[in-house]
């Protein structure tokens, strides 16, 4: 398993409202937990392309990326370095179809998104005034 590693997530707002997706019981990372759609960039490639086929691959969307939200290194609870890049998104599909890694979504509104995201929906409202 690679120790490090770069990741792009998408912070998705369609109404007003952020879709949040819910991670398998037996996810190995923060299993049963509420993420965002996102992952691990392939090698070369860039974040964006990578937010959006991540994003294509987990909920069947397709997304326009308006910028970066934030930028975070953190250390995994299996120890592998992190880099991460949340994009502000919008969507440009309907509906949302959950791939096998994800069991449930749900649009929230942004102040009760998960609480590591917290930081980023600070950015959010200050692009949203």
């Amino acid at each position: 398993m690679e120790s490090t590693g770069i990741a792009a997530k998408a912070f998705i707002v369609k109404d007003g409202k952020l879709l949040i997706i819910k991670r398998r019981p037996d996810d190995p990372h923060k299993p049963g937990g509420w993420d965002i759609p996102g992952g691990r960039l392939d090698p070369g490639e860039d974040a964006v392309s990578g937010v959006k086929r991540e994003t294509k691959e987990e909920a069947h969307m397709d997304i326009g990326v308006i910028r970066p939200l934030r930028i975070s290194a953190f250390t995994r609870d299996d120890g592998q370095r992190i880099t991460m890049t949340i994009f502000l998104c919008n969507a440009l599909s309907d509906g949302v179809t959950l791939s096998e890694e994800h069991t449930e979504y749900r649009w929230v509104d942004p102040k009760d998104a998960p609480e590591w995201l917290k930081p980023a929906v600070k950015n959010f409202l200050k692009y949203a005034r």
